[in-house]
């Protein structure tokens, strides 16, 4: 990744003219089933830039009450877009067509706080990596589609989501009006994101990229790294998937908290609440092992993120050392 990022031929990207970038943005449009795409430095700015495409200030935004867009963009719905929100208490970060119908009823005509968008995660980060199964995305783009509310999909995982549902990524992209892409996740670049849509809502995209400081200039020898990955890195995201499987059944198997029913791609979450340790002593007493994992929202998970960097031999070490760590003080 770092050679094709120094051999990168690279242009003016605010001027549309670098040829890396413009090629990264037709391979990811094609590859999320949309008609454009366009390169930008973070997810969190192609989510916030999407909420505005699709809302006007006043406007309501839904979504699952612990997505991304909700607990981890530092309000940006209502900083940036005026958005008022509504958060669904959802089941593994999914939300049923019913609730949807629901929120999108329109309210007494004398009020203009209409529900414009709707923002949906795939995979769901707080829910552990979780997938949306097909027919239920379905079922809900089709309950928010009925109320003319437009749909975005915060799809900084959507890789793994595909790779673990074995289907291309456009089969889920090409089911919602605009969706992000992270390239900064299991892909292994060093940053960047893409967001996709039609034509029309990407042209206005481009003019809020330069609003929100995201127009960049010799942008190639990061769309470079990014190629790079889609050619090497998606293929292998089973192998972080399986590398997470066999935390989650080795952690259970000695006795740790580890609910594996929530391990669907490459996250395994560990209660604290089970342990007679507060959740940072926990995380202090797996990095003194030699252990590195994070705090996730709420007060008591903690959770391991497999990824291109780690090895076999790293996951079987980590198999050792979180029951040494944390073993004598799990909770009968």
């Amino acid at each position: 990744m770092r050679a094709a990022v120094a051999a990168a031929e690279v242009g003016d990207e605010q001027m549309r003219e670098d040829p890396t970038v413009n090629v990264l943005q037709e391979r990811v449009a094609d590859l999320l089933g949309q008609e454009r795409a366009l390169f930008l430095p973070t997810a969190t700015m192609a989510n916030q830039i999407a909420l505005k495409l699709h809302g006007r200030p006043g406007d309501v935004l839904i979504a699952e009450q612990h997505s991304h867009v909700l607990i981890y963009e530092f309000g940006g719905a209502a900083a940036h877009a005026g958005l008022l929100t509504i958060g669904l208490q959802g089941f593994a970060g999914r939300l049923s067509a019913e609730q949807v119908r629901a929120a999108t009823s329109t309210m007494e005509d004398v009020v203009d706080q209409r529900p414009a968008v709707l923002v949906l995660e795939n995979t769901h980060n707080v829910a552990g990596g979780r997938v949306w199964p097909l027919d239920e995305l379905d079922a809900v783009a089709a309950a928010a589609r009925a109320a003319g509310v437009g749909i975005h999909l915060d799809g900084a995982r959507l890789l793994n989501a595909a790779v673990a549902l074995g289907v291309p990524a456009a089969a889920i992209g090409s089911r919602v009006d605009t969706v992000t892409l992270c390239l900064s996740k299991g892909l292994g670049c060093p940053f960047g994101a893409l967001l996709a849509g039609p034509t029309d809502l990407m042209e206005e995209a481009w003019r809020q990229k330069f609003l929100f400081g995201g127009a960049m200039r010799q942008a190639g020898m990061m769309a470079a790294a990014a190629i790079y990955a889609l050619d090497h890195n998606v293929e292998r995201l089973a192998v972080d998937h399986e590398r997470a499987r066999r935390l989650a059944e080795g952690w259970q198997a000695a006795g740790l908290p580890v609910e594996l029913d929530r391990v669907e791609t490459n996250f395994v979450q560990i209660d604290s609440l089970r342990l007679d340790l507060s959740r940072a002593d926990a995380l202090a007493a797996m990095r003194t092992a030699g252990v590195a994992m994070s705090p996730t929202y709420g007060p008591t998970h903690i959770r391991a993120v497999t990824h291109l960097d780690l090895t076999d031999d790293d996951v079987e070490r980590a198999l050792e050392l979180v029951p040494e760590a944390l073993g004598a003080h799990v909770l009968a």
